[in-house]
């Protein structure tokens, strides 16, 4: 039998209606108990732990370094941590913990799109799939994951796709880990090893999302250079494209030593400097592509490799072999 960690966090998994929207109401046992029906068998004994009830929009960094730290205290006794989580913000917590998750113990996000009083609520039946992922030997040394709709899919690339649908979760460019569903489970693949970058009792300096979008300037970057951000992401258009206004500005930072990353506003695909005068310019200055990397995601991974590296040319080098270990540079 094997022995699972269920970590409550809040979300929409476990809210209710209230007079005034949503509220988070469901504790962890009472959300076990709502998938009993669905998962059944004895193959399983499940903990449950609740950390605390928020809904993930209002999560910050430390709370989801306190998060990764019990998860790391729970695989120390369990074959699995499934943590509920709510989804808006699942994407950049699943990530963070897998740049903090050194063991070989699995680890599952799962959340809802529907609440838990909803007619049909959906939450049962992903963290019941989530369960039982874990609660399978084929897990072991996946790293963490996202459990959603039936599907497995790496932290590593993920993102939510839809604000309302149930598949809300995609890995683009990514092939799904598996599949559960009344058939039973179906594992097509093993994701490559995350490379632990982070301790989970640090907490990694201010790293900056730039937006592009027509007619951008440097009114924002210039902000959150003097706000002490001490590094930027920029979610270029398309391969990693920015307007001159952005581009000035950044090589100016570059020129300095300033760290500065591409991602892309785009759901789908690598950066990669193309265009004379934009992305080609900032890569020939020193700017770092992220690969296909969602701009939370990217923001996350420099920000850890600051918390240990200095220099313009360790922090690239850092970055890129990251990157490249796990499937995700350009």
């Amino acid at each position: 039998m094997r022995k699972l960690v269920l970590l409550s966090t809040g979300g929409t998994i476990a809210t209710t209606f209230g007079p005034h929207g949503l509220e988070v109401k469901v504790g962890a046992e009472e959300l076990l108990d709502s998938t009993r029906t669905l998962r059944g068998g004895g193959s399983i004994r499940v903990e449950s732990h609740e950390i605390h009830r928020i809904v993930s929009s209002a999560a910050s960094v430390s709370d989801i370094l306190a998060l990764a730290r019990a998860i790391r205290m729970a695989s120390r006794e369990a074959d699995g941590v499934v943590v509920t989580h709510g989804t808006d913000s699942m994407e950049e917590s699943a990530f963070l913990t897998a740049l903090t998750h050194e063991s070989a113990v699995p680890v599952a996000f799962t959340g809802a799109q529907r609440p838990f009083d909803d007619p049909a609520p959906d939450g049962p039946a992903n963290l019941s799939a989530a369960l039982s992922w874990l609660g399978d030997p084929r897990s072991d040394g996946t790293g963490v994951s996202i459990v959603f709709d039936g599907e497995v899919i790496p932290a590593v690339g993920a993102q939510k796709v839809h604000t309302k649908a149930l598949n809300a979760f995609q890995a683009p460019g990514r092939a799904p880990i598996a599949a559960i569903d009344d058939s039973g489970m179906r594992v097509f693949a093993t994701p490559p090893k995350v490379p632990v970058v982070l301790s989970s009792s640090i907490e990694p300096p201010r790293v900056d999302v730039i937006g592009q979008y027509l007619g951008a300037d440097a009114t924002a970057l210039h902000a959150s250079v003097a706000a002490g951000a001490r590094g930027l992401v920029v979610a270029g258009f398309g391969v990693g494209n920015t307007t001159p206004e952005t581009t000035e500005a950044c090589l100016d930072l570059l020129g300095s030593g300033f760290p500065i990353a591409l991602s892309s506003r785009v759901a789908a695909g690598p950066v990669h400097g193309v265009y004379a005068d934009s992305g080609a310019e900032l890569v020939r200055a020193g700017a770092i592509p992220m690969g296909d990397l969602p701009p939370g995601q990217a923001r996350l991974l420099l920000a850890a490799i600051l918390t240990h590296s200095s220099g313009d040319e360790e922090i690239s080098t850092r970055c890129r072999e990251w990157l490249t270990a796990v499937g995700a540079a350009s």
